[in-house]
């Protein structure tokens, strides 16, 4: 594989980035901008990056295999790609349960946005 890819980050990625880097500056400046350099580096390879990471073995569990991960311990940074593009959709606490953090955002998003 050799195609270079176009990495998109979602507002949700965005936002869970910078309250990670907020959390870790809070105790350490330099770990904090060290975090952020290194998922941020991890997740820039146009060449690497979509064939790196793993399927979710969370959402292949319940069939949902096109979604992959980086492991940057201790975060996961869950990603899809399509074509030449790669959308990284979230970065999270490794240490937490995917499913729960999940839910929590569907749980948010039907709260803000009911059917009518």
């Amino acid at each position: 594989m050799n195609e270079l890819y176009q990495v998109y980050w979602s507002k949700t990625a965005e936002n869970d980035l910078i309250s990670i880097i907020r959390f870790i500056r809070d105790t350490s400046p330099q770990a904090a901008a060290k975090a952020f350099a290194n998922i941020k580096d991890k997740t820039s390879d146009p060449v690497l990056f979509p064939e790196r990471g793993r399927i979710v073995p969370e959402l292949l569990a319940q069939g949902i295999g096109h979604y992959r991960e980086l492991i940057i311990p201790p975060w996961r940074v869950i990603y899809r790609f399509s074509g030449d593009a790669v959308y990284v959709l979230s970065a999270l606490d490794s240490r937490r349960n995917v499913e729960d953090i999940l839910l929590e955002r569907l749980i948010r998003v039907n709260n803000e946005n009911p059917l009518p």
